[in-house]
């Protein structure tokens, strides 16, 4: 067997265990706690995702200011995402801040936009490697190790949530694999989530206007105020069915 073999099957050993049974030592910005997901579990190492949960978050966009990117740091440095290029348009970005502006009312709002996680994902859909894949608990990711970076998800994706890595990579949270030529998106920092806690991002916003949990849970904090709240889902009319809702727009 060849070095690069022998490499590659180290690393994905050490990355599925990993993954698996949430172990390592992922590196927190400074002034981070570390906040359990309210009513979620930590998964026992090796116990697959389970569909009796379906993890979901929901933004409320009247606390979101339009001159706070605390969400968008934060991902960076939990996920690695530190490289420079020189094009921006090829920059890796797993959640981006953008604003909207009601053309009849004037209304203005500013608002993070992720990775939707589908519970019809599209990009799993047109993915010739099944690369693109959602886990039972609705999580949308992309395997790097079979990804060829055909970019047809990218396509797909309705919310251009992914990108593609352009150059070589350092400096990475060894619980977050990253590689050049493959495509990335948001994980909803799964790492983390089987860790039992919060999306880096949730964790960071200063005005805790975003909310992670169990969508299949009446009792959790989110079903709730799904329940209660008006809601939207982004292009609902793809009826994709979004683990992402937004409050406020």
């Amino acid at each position: 067997m060849s070095e690069d073999r022998i490499e590659n099957k180290s690393r994905r050993s050490f990355v599925g265990a990993a993954a698996v049974a949430g172990i390592g030592v992922a590196a927190l910005a400074p002034g981070l706690k570390l906040i359990e997901v309210a009513g979620a579990a930590q998964r026992a190492p090796g116990e697959p995702a389970s569909s009796a949960v379906r993890w979901g978050m929901l933004i409320d966009t009247s606390k979101c200011a339009s001159g706070c990117d605390a969400c968008v740091k934060a991902c960076a440095l939990e996920n690695g995402i530190n490289e420079t290029v020189t094009d921006a348009r090829q920059g890796s970005q797993w959640i981006r801040k953008i604003d909207l502006k009601d053309p009849k009312t004037g209304q203005e709002h500013s608002l993070p936009m992720l990775c939707q996680h589908c519970e019809h994902p599209p990009c799993v859909d047109v993915c010739p490697t099944g690369a693109s894949m959602k886990r039972a608990d609705g999580i949308v990711l992309v395997d790097r190790h079979i990804c060829i970076g055909c970019r047809y998800c990218m396509m797909a994706c309705p919310y251009k949530a992914r990108s593609l890595v352009h150059m070589p990579l350092t400096e990475q949270n060894p619980l977050v694999p990253r590689g050049q030529g493959c495509v990335e998106a948001c994980t909803f920092c799964v790492h983390r989530v089987d860790r039992g806690q919060q999306p880096a991002c949730v964790e960071a916003c200063p005005e805790k206007a975003m909310l992670f949990g169990n969508l299949n849970d009446p009792n959790s904090e989110i079903a709730q105020r799904i329940a209660k709240e008006k809601t939207t889902q982004v292009r609902a009319d793809l009826k994709l069915n979004l683990g992402v809702r937004y409050q406020g727009i």
